[in-house]
């Protein structure tokens, strides 16, 4: 067990990594479009070639193939461009505490989409969690821009979408198979987008590239591994309640290297909103559902 406990940890810290690399990035001039593009297409190329050399045999079916280019050529491309242009407007560490409200999003979709009964514990879960999100909204050291606070939670809206559909799929075929057609179909997303607007470049400095490596590799590749390998030790409920120190570690990192301060009551609110998350996860581990987790961050 203290091995999923690491794994899921050393995915939350990739996660919790990917705004800090995402900011350098943007000091070297790298646009959204590039860092995204080469995000999801390293991370193809290395499922795929997984899959090759490990798996070997593998097919999906015509219906496994349109959700996946739904799952990575719809949403999990917007959330990863909403997530991502937030922390153009807001510090990181909001972002990250910002789309930690997608539980409380998956739990009033799957009331809705899979008809899951809202328990008294849910609903005061739910309700736990957006009060924390007042106080981190209603307390601000500066001027909050709202455009970065409607995307991080678009983000989060988004995600939850992508949780409740990509979990049908997940339970059908294996997670190494998904993420590698998701990281696909988002990769040419933002190729085509990228050469259609013509943000798509490649000439920037060395440190550019040392980020998106950053980003491909240990905050996409090796997160994802890594979650999936722990969640597989710990149970997908202790999977998802432990990896919610990824915005605590944002959050660490971002004051660290940045000078991002949050007031006291932010900081308050941010637990509140992280512990209305772990409710929300433990009072739906006792209702019977469908979906499960993907790719993150």
């Amino acid at each position: 067990m203290p091995l999923g406990y690491f794994l899921i940890f050393l995915s939350a810290t990739g996660f919790g990594c990917m705004p800090i690399f995402v900011i350098y990035a943007y000091e070297n001039n790298v646009s959204l479009t590039t860092i995204l593009f080469l995000r999801f297409a390293f991370a193809s190329i290395f499922f795929f070639l997984y899959l090759l050399v490990k798996v070997k045999k593998w097919r999906i079916t015509k219906h496994h193939f349109v959700s996946f280019l739904v799952l990575g050529g719809l949403l999990y491309t917007l959330q990863s461009y909403f997530y991502f242009s937030s922390v153009k407007y807001i510090p990181a560490s909001l972002a990250a505490l910002l789309l930690y409200l997608y539980p409380v999003f998956v739990a009033i979709l799957s009331s809705v989409v899979n008809k899951e009964k809202v328990s008294k514990q849910l609903l005061i879960s739910i309700l736990i969690s957006l009060s924390g999100i007042a106080f981190v909204l209603g307390s601000p050291t500066e001027n909050i821009n709202f455009t970065g606070i409607l995307l991080a939670v678009a983000a989060a809206v988004v995600y939850s979408f992508y949780i409740i559909f990509g979990g049908r799929v997940v339970s059908q075929v294996s997670p190494v198979i998904t993420s590698a057609f998701i990281a696909l179909f988002a990769s040419l997303s933002f190729l085509i987008g990228g050469l259609y607007t013509g943000t798509l470049h490649f000439a920037f400095a060395p440190m550019g590239w040392l980020s998106i490596a950053g980003i491909a590799l240990f905050s996409s590749v090796i997160a994802m591994l890594t979650f999936f390998a722990g969640m597989n030790i710990t149970g997908p409920t202790k999977a998802s309640i432990l990896s919610m120190v990824e915005p605590v570690i944002t959050v660490g990192l971002s004051t660290l290297m940045f000078q991002e301060k949050m007031s006291m009551l932010q900081m308050i609110g941010g637990l509140i909103v992280l512990a209305g998350a772990v409710l929300v996860v433990l009072s739906r581990e006792k209702t019977p559902r469908t979906e499960g987790t993907t790719l993150s961050g």
